[in-house]
């Protein structure tokens, strides 16, 4: 193949997995509810995961802050090898069937919170050892997966199994595999912080105001929902800290 076959073929395959996670919209639909409930009463989401899934995992764990305003400790993602496996691959760390739960233990988890298991393989002794050390203390679990009818599907309360087909390089599940579990991360979260009343319409008004950009772009929001000069509402979201508190505010004046 030369350069153009080889990434006409990969976009190909990559078509694909839009389809494949329709087809689990249902599944991931009821951990959505289940968490908001969880979630409204004080609990968290919690990721679990080893080599891509982890980082995947960590990934959308990391964005809620400043997109949502929350604070760090109620999406919170966990990696087969700790911290120092986002960057560089530690070897042997996801056959530990106990590590995950020891991992989980730091962070005083208990029956409000859910816990999520991303695995392509559905085989991860890391994933697997702490989705069912999770539901024996009663806690809501859920396994995404790539490979139906796996172990972690079977063992996980809620199953989103999104079935992908072979990879183009076969085995090398950070692409189609990797690229579905982004997809259904991005609306596991997405639609939680939209259930529990993080966003307005579609405006991220819980924001972090953490770079001029992110100023400008709330900055925007509330000339568009209060018809403020753009100085005027420049000024109050400095003062406010927030888009939706300041609109609150101004709207009491």
């Amino acid at each position: 193949m030369d350069t153009l076959d080889i990434i006409s073929s990969i976009n190909n395959e990559d078509k694909k997995v839009a389809d494949a996670v329709e087809k689990v919209l249902p599944s991931i639909s009821r951990l959505v509810d289940e968490t908001t409930k969880r979630f409204e009463q004080g609990g968290r989401l919690f990721y679990i995961g080893a080599g891509t899934s982890g980082r995947l995992g960590i990934l959308d764990a990391s964005e809620i802050p400043p997109t949502f305003g929350m604070p760090h400790d109620r999406v919170i993602g966990l990696i087969a090898g700790g911290d120092s496996a986002i960057r560089k691959a530690v070897e042997f760390a996801e056959d530990d069937t106990k590590q995950a739960w020891k991992d989980l233990e730091a962070y005083d988890i208990n029956h409000n919170d859910v816990l999520v298991g991303i695995a392509a393989s559905g085989t991860t002794p890391y994933v697997l050892g702490g989705i069912h050390d999770a539901k024996d203390k009663g806690i809501l679990t859920a396994g995404i997966t790539n490979n139906p009818g796996s172990p972690l599907a079977l063992d996980s309360d809620i199953a989103i199994e999104v079935v992908v087909g072979p990879e183009f390089v076969t085995g090398s599940t950070r692409m189609k595999s990797g690229t579905s579990q982004k997809m259904v991360l991005n609306m596991i979260s997405t639609a939680l912080m939209i259930r529990i009343g993080r966003v307005k319409g579609n405006k991220m008004v819980n924001m972090q105001l953490s770079n001029t950009k992110l100023v400008d772009r709330g900055t925007r929001y509330l000339v568009e929902e209060l018809a403020l000069s753009y100085d005027e509402a420049e000024k109050a979201l400095i003062k406010y800290g927030s888009v939706k508190k300041a609109m609150e505010a101004l709207k009491q004046q």
